[in-house]
């Protein structure tokens, strides 16, 4: 029996569902992400809302991870967490940083690149005001990205927390949102033989440069 390594070369998919021209796209890419989202949300994939986002620590070496997106407009995109994490430290550090979707059964992808600022302070409150009582209380218990010794202390802290806040956890000091502010954005459309489109949008003063990149 081959090893799924002796395989991977052989994996194919043609990319046949949608095609993406200049024509039928918004010009403004906010509009854009607006409608492949909502049409995302209305094939109901797993996790619409989930994106990979890459940040750059101060030894220049990227990571990237999962979160959630929670919010979007003009400003920018908006997700929720841990600011003492890895990905909140390296963010301190640098505030650049990438955003991408991946839609995999639409064949479609969206880049995002630009700068990271924390939201306001009412705006972190009143989303950890309305996540789960569960949710709230992990925000406390979990020391994120620091080792710890097994998962009992994620249970201890979890249960001295939820003994301390009862049902009105306050929001911790340490956890809140960041806005990634986009400078680019690109959309990505799986198309037959490997001839994908690509838009791609700059910002440029006031307005976005919309231009297709080779595949």
């Amino acid at each position: 029996m081959s090893s799924p390594s002796s395989r991977l070369a052989d994996l194919r998919k043609s990319y046949e569902r949608a095609e993406l021209s200049e024509e039928a796209s918004h010009a403004d890419p906010l509009r854009q992400f607006e409608q492949w989202l909502g049409e995302a949300i209305a094939a109901e994939i797993p996790e619409p809302n989930a994106m990979t986002l890459a940040t750059v620590g101060s030894d220049l070496r990227p990571s990237t991870r999962i979160v959630l997106i929670k919010g979007y407009d003009e400003r920018g995109i908006v997700w929720y967490t841990n600011y003492q994490s890895r990905k909140g430290r390296e963010l301190a550090g640098n505030p650049f940083a990438a955003l991408q979707f991946h839609w995999v059964e639409l064949e479609r992808v969206v880049r995002i690149e630009g700068t990271v600022e924390k939201t306001e302070e009412d705006e972190s409150d009143a989303y950890f005001a309305s996540r789960p009582l569960d949710s709230r209380i992990g925000a406390w218990a979990s020391p994120q990205s620091e080792p710890i010794p097994s998962r009992a202390v994620l249970v201890t802290n979890a249960a001295k927390y939820s003994a301390q806040f009862l049902l009105n956890p306050p929001r911790p000091p340490h956890w809140g949102g960041f806005r990634l502010v986009p400078h680019q954005w690109e959309f990505w459309q799986g198309r037959k033989s490997r001839l994908h489109d690509r838009l791609r949008y700059s910002r440029e003063d006031d307005d976005w440069l919309r231009e297709r990149l080779a595949p």
